[in-house]
C-alpha cells in the first residue's frame, strides 16, 4: 500500500504487485495512469498537479508516485 494525499483526503492505494498490475514481481512504484485506474478515472480528461507541480499527461506512465505524495485531480466538465 502507499500512502497519497488525493485531493484533501488521505488515500491508501494498493501497489501494483497487490493488484495485477505490475509487469514484473519486484515493481514497488506507483504511476498516475494506475492510479487513475484504481479511481475509477481512465479515460477521462483530467489535469494532475503532484506536490505543487502540475504533472504533463506525457508522463502519467512514468513511474512517480511516493509515499505521501500530495495530488490534486480535476476532472474537466463540459457544459455552459
Amino acid at each position: 500500500m502507499i500512502q497519497l494525499i488525493v485531493n484533501g483526503q488521505p488515500q491508501r492505494i494498493p501497489l501494483p504487485q497487490e493488484t495485477g498490475m505490475a509487469s514484473k514481481p519486484d515493481h514497488q512504484i506507483l504511476n498516475i495512469t494506475q492510479l487513475l485506474e484504481h479511481m475509477g478515472l481512465h479515460g477521462k480528461r483530467i489535469a494532475v498537479e503532484r506536490n505543487g507541480e502540475i504533472v504533463p499527461r506525457s508522463k502519467f506512465d512514468q513511474p512517480m508516485l511516493a509515499d505521501g505524495d500530495r495530488l490534486e485531480i480535476v476532472v474537466a466538465v463540459g457544459g455552459g
